[in-house]
């Protein structure tokens, strides 16, 4: 039988049941509610306070009768590089999960269904709710990871486009870099989350849920090393696209020192030819045709040199 809905009050009317499993999800709670089922439930004070207050490091606190968990949901904004989180706290009981969240930002439908999936799991108690949370949350992890991942990709060729995007690849550089230290501190901790979770004296995971716990784990990892590798990747296209600005700028020097050089012959000539002395050809067709030869040949030798040099 399914009970849904039912007054915070209720709860440990509910918990009285011996085989009945519950679920409370609090929505920016008041200070009021968050007590009432404290109260109901008997959870640690420093507990409720770390519920209450926010902002906490992915992690997993055994108190007297309950066990604590803070866990991330994250999620790339694709146009801003940004990378949105929702944090979820839990109160772990033998016969209850209280989930408390911020703001709207953590999708509780997404865990619904997650649970709906794996309803086979039910028969082991809270901790197949607690799976389910932490297998839909390392999900998130990696979609995330992925959709860095093919950010990158992009910025990779956009940064050996013909036409330089100097400007956009540093932009989004930063961007996806500060994305990538913020989702680094929210799924480097896991691993310990996972380890000290599964640990045998803890008692949450049932022997037969250890392979699925296992799984998440294995999850947490990959995550972890493949969020490692991007931040480094990150910090490799920046430093390339420092290296094609300077060769950039040695290509664009080569070539206006060669301009240069071909426009002193000309400057030169024109500069001897315009003395007020007299010398061969002196007022004569001969001294403009010799002065226009001499122009016209070494600055097609100086042009032709330059070519083969990959100046120009």
């Amino acid at each position: 039988m399914t009970d849904e809905g039912f007054a915070l009050e209720d709860v440990s009317e509910h918990l009285d049941d011996a085989s009945a499993m519950v679920w409370v999800d609090l929505c920016a709670p008041d200070v009021a509610d968050l007590q009432l089922v404290a109260d109901e439930l008997g959870l640690h004070a420093l507990a409720v306070e770390d519920a209450t207050s926010g902002r906490q490091r992915p992690k997993f606190n055994r108190f007297t009768g309950h066990d604590f968990l803070t866990v991330y949901a994250v999620q790339l904004d694709v146009q801003t590089g940004a990378l949105v989180t929702g944090e979820i706290a839990a109160f772990i009981t033998a016969q209850a999960l209280v989930t408390v969240r911020k703001d709207n930002d953590f999708p509780i439908e997404g865990l619904l269904d997650r649970w709906d999936d794996n309803t086979d799991l039910a028969k082991y108690g809270v901790g197949s709710l607690v799976h389910g949370l932490l297998d839909y949350v390392v999900d998130g992890h990696f979609d995330a990871v992925q959709a860095l991942d093919d950010q990158i990709e992009e910025l990779e060729d956009l940064l050996f486009d013909d036409r330089p995007h100097d400007k956009d690849v540093q932009r989004r550089s930063f961007e996806l870099r500060k994305s990538l230290v913020h989702l680094r501190r929210v799924v480097l901790p896991m691993r310990e989350v996972l380890n000290t979770l599964m640990r045998r004296d803890v008692g949450l995971v049932p022997n037969d849920m250890t392979p699925h716990f296992q799984d998440v784990y294995d999850h947490v990892l990959r995550a972890t090393e493949w969020t490692e590798s991007l931040r480094d990747l990150v910090a490799t296209i920046v430093e390339t696209n420092l290296t094609i600005q300077g060769n950039r700028l040695n290509i664009i020097t080569k070539k206006v020192t060669s301009w240069a050089a071909i426009i002193a012959v000309p400057t030169a000539i024109t500069g001897f030819y315009g003395q007020n002395l007299p010398y061969p050809g002196f007022s004569n067709d001969s001294g403009f045709i010799t002065s226009s030869a001499l122009i016209v040949t070494l600055s097609g030798g100086l042009y032709m040199a330059f070519r083969r040099k990959q100046w120009l």
